[in-house]
């Protein structure tokens, strides 16, 4: 009976093993980790966190490496995958026509029941659907116009994030911060976008928004590359959890998605991102369907929510770890501002040093680390090797803001960087990747980067600030798709002489 098992077994890895060395012998495929296993491939070398992983690997293998990691959606069970690490290699693959040949999406089980079968504008494959919710994004959702008319959405929440917090402090000069930029960042883009607060004195639904955050949470720690739910086959035999667990999820993020759609419908004269969205169904309703429509609206708010409120939480733990370049920040914001009236977004162009923290704490801390893998429509070259056709391409952009040939002290967090930094040299801004680049940048950058820096800004101007017992913050990074602190970002707070004054002028 032994041998009835055993001699099956052999005789397929054996055929597996001729199979691949068949397929890979026909390209000059990048270097690869050794000992890839059958089925399972490189996949037992993944642990979180990954890009530290990834980061790991470059500096044994170099800018481009090989992995195969089982797949779900393949024939063979596995998916050939290349992880980049440089930013001269990224560029090569998001300029010309490799920018299109790199612009599909792998297929995820989130993808699937939460992102509306592959419907979203980062989920669904490269073509005309996905160039037509581009230009829905970029033209009736994330403009300039369009961002200006929502521009005293974002006062009002800064003014009530603020308020909460001078009370807070005025309890006890110890503050918990997380929550209060989640909260910040969710009332942000939930009004935007439907018109509804979730959070404050104003809340219409606090149980709706927890459920709303927890699943937003759920997401962002089980997305794509990341769980190996999404990759091993043999798992959908053991009772298939992960991906009940998934569809269930999208099951209640449409029904919260679904009940926000019919209560901005019901208040015609709401003036919404939706309330837009509605109103072009009504000229076209055959291509503004729901399931267009909800997943515009999880695409915008999924994107900006929680990424800014991680980098607004990365950027004050990295100042309150460098109380000097605290101190400049707040002096810049004192002389170019005053202490009469509250920073405005306008005065953002003004405060350059303002700009070169949020750059560094992007570059440092970036809110994807490895950013949305691409998935390749047809054979390539990159950096002198073979990328075969259905190849998945992750770009770690955690390691290419640390490359040492980009960066000067590259582990070092110092604004001051930016100050130079022309094209060709070092410490060039442009050479960030955070948003990725390409076709397929985030459309969300330039909303999310207002809310950061005016935040920011405004939580320097107003308080006094100090770590806890004097102790240097814990800067761990947990294993997230979106890259938070392992241990949440607590300070020392105390009202500067003018807040209660712009507070009581401002009518908060």
């Amino acid at each position: 009976m032994f041998y009835y098992v055993i001699l099956p077994l052999a005789l397929l890895v054996i055929a597996y093993k001729f199979i691949f060395s068949y397929r890979t012998q026909r390209f000059n495929l990048p270097p690869s980790p050794p000992h890839s296993l059958p089925i399972i491939g490189h996949h037992r070398l993944i642990k979180p966190p990954v890009h530290r992983l990834f980061h790991g690997l470059a500096k044994t293998l170099g800018p481009i490496f090989y992995l195969r990691l089982a797949d779900r959606y393949c024939r063979l069970g596995t998916r050939r995958a290349v992880v980049i690490s440089s930013s001269a290699l990224a560029r090569e693959c998001f300029t010309g026509h490799n920018d299109v040949v790199v612009s599909n999406r792998p297929r995820f089980l989130t993808s699937k029941y939460i992102a509306y079968n592959y419907t979203t504008i980062a989920t669904t494959p490269y073509g005309d659907h996905w160039r037509n919710l581009r230009k829905i994004c970029s033209l009736e959702i994330v403009s300039s116009k369009r961002l200006a008319n929502f521009l005293h959405i974002r006062k009002e929440e800064i003014h009530r994030m603020l308020t909460r917090l001078s009370r807070d402090a005025l309890i006890s000069k110890e503050v918990e911060l997380e929550s209060l930029f989640y909260d910040l960042t969710f009332n942000n883009i939930v009004r935007m976008v439907t018109g509804k607060i979730y959070y404050g004195e104003d809340a219409s639904d606090k149980a709706e928004a927890d459920t709303f955050k927890k699943l937003i949470a759920y997401i962002t720690s089980t997305s794509g590359a990341r769980h190996p739910g999404e990759y091993l086959p043999f798992l959908k035999i053991f009772g298939r959890s992960f991906e009940k667990k998934v569809k269930a999820v999208g099951e209640a993020m449409d029904a919260i998605l679904q009940r926000l759609l019919d209560e901005c419908r019901g208040n015609k004269d709401g003036n919404t991102m939706v309330n837009h969205l509605l109103s072009l169904q009504q000229q076209d309703p055959e291509y503004y369907s729901e399931v267009i429509i909800k997943g515009l609206m999880l695409g915008i708010m999924f994107a900006a929510s929680e990424t800014s409120a991680v980098t607004i939480e990365w950027a004050m733990a990295s100042l309150l770890n460098h109380p000097e370049l605290l101190e400049k920040l707040k002096l810049e914001i004192d002389e170019k501002i005053g202490q009469d009236r509250l920073i405005e977004e306008t005065d953002i162009p003004n405060l350059p040093y303002l700009q070169n923290v949020v750059s560094e704490t992007l570059r440092l801390y970036p809110a994807a680390p490895l950013l949305v893998p691409r998935l390749t429509v047809e054979d390539i070259k990159i950096g002198g090797y073979d990328v075969p056709r259905e190849t998945m391409v992750m770009v770690n952009a955690w390691s290419i803001h640390r490359d040492p040939e980009l960066w000067t002290e590259p582990e070092r967090f110092n604004p001051d960087r930016f100050n130079g930094g022309g094209e060709g040299e070092k410490d060039d801004v442009r050479m960030l990747v955070t948003f990725g680049s390409g076709r397929r940048m985030c459309p969300g950058a330039g909303l999310a980067n207002k809310i950061v820096t005016l935040a920011l800004g405004s939580l320097i101007q107003c308080f006094d600030w100090g770590r806890v017992n004097g102790k240097k913050i814990d800067m761990t990074e947990g294993p997230e798709m979106a890259m938070r602190k392992v241990v949440p970002l607590r300070a020392m707070c105390q009202l500067r002489p003018v807040m209660n004054k712009l507070l009581t002028e401002s009518k908060v």
